[in-house]
């Protein structure tokens, strides 16, 4: 009760650690402050009287993280998933008190979408995604194709037929989507938050299909409002595939330029990469909220299957820590790692354990309504949803740099005996994932955990157990999963030839992204880059300053400290007359309108660029 107590004094004293823990959360609202009061109950709860013994201290005490405890295991929530938005849309669906038809134009086909997204994000904990969602939305526009068709044949000129149909069928296309981006940015659900929705486009190559692709584009260029702000959702992924838009004799060619432009202004689209990410995962789909990914799986009849299907949750591993109690021993390290995989392999299994608790009517959207695909009566046990490997539950890892550090010293990365190492704690982690799949038949997937509150968590606590260690502790923030060191000045390509081993190894969640300069008359600079990447890495993400400050017009990168934002220009650190958009984690975050938790701070503080403004690349 105490800990309770303390926890819910926190909520009311505003204690940065409780209320800055996820940056996509408005603390100040009350629909937010009654989703953390609720959180924290459950959480406690969780802790005192859910969790098995042993997980409860090893969560308690930092050896590992037991994810989203404010939501499960209180509720047997599922994670994260990609929605079968095709299959709702095409045969109709219940949600809420209606009963809702296939959509005949493309405007109420995003307006359903909305609603979808709205109702998977309050029913999980986790983000979701529509993937290939310009290729879905053509077959309703092809419905305004229709009608602009029909309506001109009355009234226009035959040799303006064409003409006019286009037209019209555009403008529709654009008002969809700019109306589909700000009922995303205007919705709170359930969880106190803005839905966190990633689109997944790119490959459609017919004319509505690329006219959606522009739309999306262009409407994230466009910006919110009067001052044009940066989206932060829905997260834009476009994908690139030889022979679709990779090079200049493509189709899709211009569509590919539009996203550079994109990425410039507005930091998104991060790019999927077919290739690279065919050869990771086994075939290719967009990634479950920020980068959870589902390994290749097929269906009774052979097809590959992935949308509604989802992620059960993640449990990550202090690696940190294990290296810091063996003193630089490895013996002492695989002895204390093993342990602790135990203990990760308990907590997970209490996950799995407590999902398979759920009833349809727990989440009818999820189980009856099609999100997941099946459509479940309400006697029906969920785990038809997750059998046979369909769904993932994740270990989670964070911050291989300090690993090695322990061992090598902070500048092991050009060190191939130092890398080597790394690669093994991950070969360690497969080897279990594949026993453990094999005894429960849920895919156990490797995952390189976000780490957006846990970058302070494990660190602040480590801090207080062995106090400050160079390069490890002493920083305030362990690095995520297998990144390079953020503080150390390499090239984009130095630094995607380092970590594309890693994704081989934990294929369950990933990303990569390089720092660079404003690179809006440069957008050469950056096609090489994504260029380079293309059959080395699946996931990659931009991160490039696009802060604005609306008293002197300014719009770069402001200075960073641990503590906030200031304009290099004039000075401004008001909060309400600038807009700052910084990489959170795998995801965009606005931390002055939403602050992070102090470790992400300083870790967006202490990275560096790779490469030097007005610096051009051309490597193949």
């Amino acid at each position: 009760m105490k800990q309770l107590e303390r926890a819910l004094q926190g909520l009311i004293t505003k204690d940065p650690t409780v209320v800055n823990e996820n940056a996509n959360k408005d603390s100040n609202t009350f629909s937010t402050m009654r989703d953390l009061t609720a959180g924290v109950v459950s959480k406690s709860y969780a802790l005192e009287h859910l969790l098995p013994k042993r997980v409860a201290e090893a969560h308690k005490n930092g050896d590992i993280h037991f994810h989203d405890l404010d939501y499960h295991p209180f509720q047997p929530l599922t994670n994260c998933c990609l929605i079968d938005a095709k299959s709702m849309l095409q045969h109709g669906f219940e949600i809420g008190n209606a009963n809702v038809t296939s959509p005949k134009s493309i405007q109420t086909a995003t307006a359903q979408l909305v609603q979808i997204i709205a109702n998977v994000s309050s029913s999980q904990y986790g983000g979701c995604t529509v993937d290939r969602v310009d290729e879905l939305l053509s077959t309703y526009a092809r419905h305004n194709e229709t009608h602009h068709r029909t309506v001109a044949a009355q009234f226009v000129k035959d040799d303006a037929i064409e003409t006019y149909v286009d037209q019209q069928v555009t403008k529709d296309i654009g008002d969809a989507i700019e109306s589909l981006e700000y009922e995303i940015n205007t919705l709170y659900t359930s969880n106190g938050q803005t839905p966190f929705v990633t689109l997944g486009f790119g490959l459609g190559t017919d004319p509505l299909s690329r006219k959606i692709q522009q739309a999306i584009l262009r409407t994230r260029i466009k910006g919110l409002g009067k001052t044009r702000m940066t989206a932060i959702f829905p997260k834009l992924v476009f994908s690139i595939k030889k022979g679709v838009n990779f090079s200049e004799n493509d189709p899709n060619y211009d569509i590919k330029q539009l996203a550079l432009e994109c990425s410039t202004k507005r930091m998104y689209p991060d790019v999927l990469n077919y290739e690279a990410l065919v050869n990771i995962l086994g075939d290719f789909k967009a990634p479950m909220g920020c980068r959870s990914f589902l390994q290749a799986w097929r269906d009774a009849e052979g097809h590959f299957e992935n949308n509604g299907r989802c992620n059960l949750g993640v449990v990550t591993l202090n690696l940190p820590r294990i290296a810091i109690e063996s003193n630089g021993d490895k013996l002492a390290f695989w002895q204390i790692f093993h342990e602790r995989m135990d203990v990760l392999h308990e907590a997970l299994l209490y996950r799995l354990e407590r999902v398979l608790q759920a009833t349809p009517e727990n989440a009818p959207i999820l189980y009856k309504s099609g999100a997941f695909k099946y459509k479940l009566q309400h006697n029906e046990p969920v785990s038809d949803v997750f059998k046979h490997r369909r769904a993932t539950v994740s270990m989670g890892y964070i911050g291989l740099y300090e690993v090695a550090t322990v061992f090598y010293g902070p500048e092991w990365e050009t060190n191939p005996e130092a890398k080597a190492f790394t690669l093994d704690i991950l070969k360690e982690m497969k080897d279990y994932q594949q026993k453990w799949t094999e005894d429960t038949d849920i895919w156990f997937s490797i995952y390189s955990t976000p780490s957006e509150s846990l970058t302070d968590r494990f660190c602040r606590l480590d801090f207080e157990k062995f106090g400050a260690i160079p390069d490890i502790t002493d920083k305030g923030y362990y690095t995520n999963s297998f990144h390079y060191d953020v503080r150390k000045a390499v090239t984009p390509f130095e630094k995607i030839d380092f970590e594309k081993d890693y994704p081989y190894y934990a294929s369950g969640g990933f990303i990569h992204y390089c720092e660079y300069p404003k690179l809006n008359h440069n957008l050469k600079a950056l096609e090489a880059v994504w260029d380079y990447a293309y059959d080395k890495v699946g996931y990659l993400g931009t991160n490039i300053p696009i802060d604005r400050c609306y008293d002197c017009g300014f719009e770069g990168d402001f200075d960073t400290t641990s503590k906030g934002y200031t304009c290099p220009h004039c000075g401004n650190s008001n909060p309400k007359t600038m807009d700052v958009v910084k990489r959170t984690c795998g995801y965009l975050g606005n931390p002055v309108q939403r602050p992070v938790i102090e470790g992400r701070q300083k870790e967006i503080s202490a990275r560096v660029k790779h490469m030097k403004a007005g610096q051009g690349h051309d490597r193949t």
